[in-house]
This record gives C-alpha cells, sequence and structure tokens, in this order.
C-alpha cells in the first residue's frame, strides 16, 4: 500500500509595496549605456532586402542604407557587423557565398557613403538563420537580407 504525500504550503512574506533601492555601478552605467545604444541602433540600422540569387544594392536599400550610414557616422564609438543571409533555396557553400556577397555589397556602399571601413565588418550566414521559416516566396523574400548588428 502507499501512502498519501502531505502537501507543504510555504508562507510568504506579504507585499509591502516597496522596491529595494538600487545600486549602479560604473560598470551597471556601461552595460545600460550599451543597451540604450542598441536600441537606438535597433531602430536606425534596418535591414535591407536583395532579389532572388542577387547582392546588388535595390534602389529602396539605398535609402534605407543613407540612414545608417548616417546613424554610423553619428556613433563614432560604435561597430558593426553586417549579416549576409540567404533563403533556403541554393547549396550551403552557394548560399554562404551569396550572403557573404550581400554583406560585402552593404559594406561596400555604406564606404562609399562616408563610413569608415575599419568601423565594419561581415559575416555570412548563407540559409542558417532564416528571419522567417516558411517555405514560399513572402518567406523567401524575407529571409534575403542583409542584417546589421552593433558590436561597440
Amino acid at each position: 500500500m502507499g501512502a498519501c504525500t502531505k502537501k507543504v504550503v510555504k508562507e510568504t512574506e506579504p507585499d509591502t509595496g516597496a522596491v529595494a533601492d538600487e545600486v549602479t555601478t560604473p560598470e551597471d552605467q556601461e552595460q545600460m549605456g550599451q543597451r540604450d545604444v542598441g536600441y537606438a541602433a535597433e531602430s536606425a540600422l534596418k535591414d535591407v532586402n536583395f532579389d532572388y540569387d542577387k547582392s546588388d544594392i535595390t534602389p529602396e536599400a539605398r535609402s534605407v542604407l543613407q540612414d545608417s550610414a548616417d546613424w554610423i557616422r553619428s556613433n563614432a564609438d560604435t561597430k558593426v557587423q553586417i549579416e549576409g543571409h540567404c533563403d533556403e533555396r541554393g547549396t550551403e557553400e552557394y548560399n554562404l557565398a551569396l550572403g557573404e556577397r550581400r554583406a560585402n555589397a552593404v559594406k561596400n556602399y555604406l564606404i562609399s557613403l562616408g563610413v569608415e571601413g575599419d568601423r565594419l565588418y561581415t559575416i555570412s550566414y548563407g540559409e542558417e538563420l532564416p528571419l522567417d521559416p516558411g517555405h514560399d516566396d513572402a518567406a523567401w523574400a524575407k529571409n534575403r537580407r542583409a542584417h546589421f548588428l552593433v558590436t561597440r
């Protein structure tokens, strides 16, 4: 025969509504500043999309990249990683190379707009990090992109 187990009830302290004072260190303040820069970068550094099997900067991407270049130039202490992405069609090797061409096309365009090249880094993820996991034209169009990441 099995015995019943007792239910243990924990007593909790009543909530007085008081909040402990937070102590911030210089390191905390620096991290908060990095979060602020990250948030500002997210709103300023928009992804740019590419046509199927292309790495050419589209007219739509040019205006987005102009805004990105303005933000990067005005935040001189930041470094930016440009990620090249592809849709799932094509071989892994082909998509890695295409993602690299896309990231480099964005980097070169930003340099032509006055951004220092030593502040820009590129990486290709090929098809490995899709923005949209779908398997249709709409998903593939979203996945053919260059994405920005502020690395400081």
